[in-house]
């Protein structure tokens, strides 16, 4: 745990053992981490009310991030296809769950509703726009809408000059 690190007593983790807050993060009320290995939450990282985390590999929030209230970050997915049942109180044999790392780099902002499925990978400076659906990796200082989100235009780096 790092300095001046404000956490809700409202929050909740799973795995907390496994996980390590940089200095000056916080985490508002009604969140909820779930970590399997060893996770970090980087420097300045602002994780909103409500906002859910799961990651059954390795979870990373780069420094001076921010995911929004009512977020979702996914690093794990059931098998839809009918080929397997998709319940968690089933025998893993019955099960094609995929698990991937979630992977959040640094001056990321994931604006409010947005859900991050399993196997994106968020570059460095990218903007999530409000209530978008991220299927894939993104491009570094890029901003991203829509659902499924797409590419809009590159992102300003100008807010660089405040880190010094």
């Amino acid at each position: 745990m790092g300095k001046s690190v404000l956490i809700s007593k409202h929050a909740r983790f799973y795995g907390k053992s496994m996980l390590s807050i940089s200095d000056f993060a916080r985490i508002d009320d009604f969140t909820v981490i779930s970590v399997a290995s060893p996770s970090t939450i980087g420097r300045y990282v602002h994780i909103a009310s409500h906002v859910v985390v799961t990651s059954p590999l390795q979870l990373t929030i780069g420094d001076y991030s921010t995911i929004s209230s009512r977020c979702a970050v996914y690093g794990q997915s059931d098998d839809y296809s009918g080929k397997f049942l998709t319940n968690p109180t089933l025998p893993q044999d019955f099960r094609g769950v995929e698990k991937h790392v979630v992977d959040i780099g640094d001056f990321v902002i994931i604006g409010t509703g947005s859900t991050v499925l399993p196997g994106c990978s968020i570059a460095e400076g990218t903007a999530l726009g409000a209530m978008s659906l991220l299927n894939t990796n993104t491009e570094p200082w890029a901003i991203y809408a829509g659902v499924p989100a797409k590419k809009l235009r590159d992102r300003s780096k100008e807010c660089l000059k405040y880190i010094q």
